[in-house]
């Protein structure tokens, strides 16, 4: 039986509700990708970027409390955050939209 993407920590059902957009409807299907390739699927679906939301999906895989996130670690996630969101997630926006989509305020779906 599949298991819900609420059976990782820290991911609720407005989560599991995005991910569902993206066609990702289990929680092994979110083990499996990873956090990253996950989060990019979000953003594909017109997810807004936001560090919290990616570093939650992070911390629920390790099966850490969101809010164990924090020093060192919480810099490096910022990092990969910062270089998942510059990276186009759709190929079918202009390069008004894309500019508009990398900094967060760009094509909703």
């Amino acid at each position: 039986m599949p298991t819900p993407v609420t059976s990782i920590p820290n991911l609720g059902p407005a989560t599991a509700r995005e991910f569902a957009r993206a066609g990702i409807t289990t929680a092994d299907e979110i083990r499996q990708m990873g956090a990253d390739a996950a989060y990019k699927a979000l953003l594909k679906v017109g997810v807004r970027p936001h560090f919290i939301g990616y570093y939650v999906i992070v911390m629920g895989l390790q099966g850490r409390p969101w809010n164990h996130c924090q020093g060192a670690e919480k810099a490096a996630l910022r990092k990969q955050f910062d270089e998942i969101k510059a990276e186009p997630h759709d190929p079918g926006l202009t390069e008004l939209e894309a500019a508009l989509d990398q900094i967060g305020v760009g094509y909703r779906r």
